[in-house]
């Protein structure tokens, strides 16, 4: 019988990260002296994470997919994705800027056989004062405007900015030009795909002294050049009631602050159940058994399981993800 899942890591050094993934979710990345990303749960080839207990320890999310198949995603979800678990889980820690970036939706990533497109949300876990990121454009854009600021180097001069808090909320479908500045620690629930336009880096140096690659050409088709009022995720905190933070055919991601024993039913929403906990700790019982769930720990509840049991310490907060 299936149970609720833990993986390991798999950590990424970036020439952007920190040490945040250390000293605030307990993650050991060593032997990197930083690290700008934790892969949580990943089925991407060759990033695969893997069980690290109960009796599927030392396998991987992909060969257990295989095995489980429905039972581990659900029969909806499963018909829909096969073989290809459909979300990645990250933690995030920019202690500079990231690059400026895109992601292209599924219908282009298709044209170009690169696979899945990208849509993604983030929660912010910490942010520094005056922390900021850029989800956007700040007014209506078109390509040929769009190209003419590239080409005149003056891309900052149409991003919106964002001052960020702790808490705040993020959704960026695919097509929305995007980065994080330096002093933010979030996660990031997104569709299964590793493919990123770069389109400007802050003319800095990569690694081997030289600028890193652009992929200019390649992200004009991909970006959405219409603007909106708002790129921040409005909601009301309502403790032992979820609080949903993004809701797309790829995800749907919920909030849960509770203060008190909660049992959750499963048993009709067809998918697998992903919990991020990103601050306090629950007991977590699920027929015959029992985790421990703490800050900075994913947890994989499969779609057989229909019911759960939680007993958090007080003032526990844990991202539930699935497919709607």
């Amino acid at each position: 019988m299936l149970y609720p899942l833990k993986f390991a890591p798999v950590f990424k050094d970036k020439i952007w990260g920190g040490t945040k993934l250390k000293t605030s979710l307990n993650l050991d990345f060593s032997p990197l002296s930083s690290c700008g990303e934790a892969w949580m749960l990943s089925g991407v080839p060759e990033n695969q994470t893997i069980v690290v207990n109960g009796f599927l320890a030392g396998n991987d999310l992909n060969e257990i997919l295989e095995i489980y198949m429905d039972e581990l995603v659900g029969e909806r979800v499963y018909d829909k994705s096969g073989n290809e678990f459909p979300i990645l889980v990250k933690f995030i820690d920019a202690n500079d800027w990231l690059s400026v970036q895109v992601h292209p939706d599924d219908a282009l990533a298709a044209s170009r056989g690169i696979g899945n497109g990208k849509t993604e949300m983030w929660y912010i876990l910490d942010a520094e004062p005056e922390a900021e990121l850029i989800s956007g454009f700040n007014h209506d854009m078109d390509a040929s405007k769009y190209l003419e600021y590239l080409k005149q180097n003056r891309l900052k001069e149409i991003l919106n900015v964002e001052k960020v808090q702790k808490g705040d909320a993020f959704f960026i479908p695919s097509g929305r030009v995007h980065a994080l500045g330096p002093g933010i620690l979030l996660a990031e629930i997104q569709q299964t795909s590793d493919t990123t336009y770069r389109i400007y880096d802050w003319d800095r140096m990569g690694t081997d002294g030289k600028p890193r690659e652009l992929h200019n050409e390649l992200a004009v088709d991909a970006i959405d050049f219409g603007h909106t009022d708002s790129y921040r995720t409005r909601y009301t905190h309502s403790p032992n009631q979820p609080v949903n933070l993004a809701l797309c055919p790829f995800f749907t991601v919920n909030l849960l602050e509770l203060g008190c024993p909660t049992e959750k039913d499963y048993s009709s929403l067809d998918s697998f159940v992903i919990y991020i906990c990103v601050e306090g700790k629950a007991e977590i019982t699920a027929g015959e058994s029992r985790v421990t769930l703490t800050t900075g720990e994913v947890l994989l509840l499969p779609a057989v399981i229909d019911e759960i049991l939680l007993h958090p310490d007080p003032n526990i907060r844990i991202l539930e993800v699935y497919v709607p």
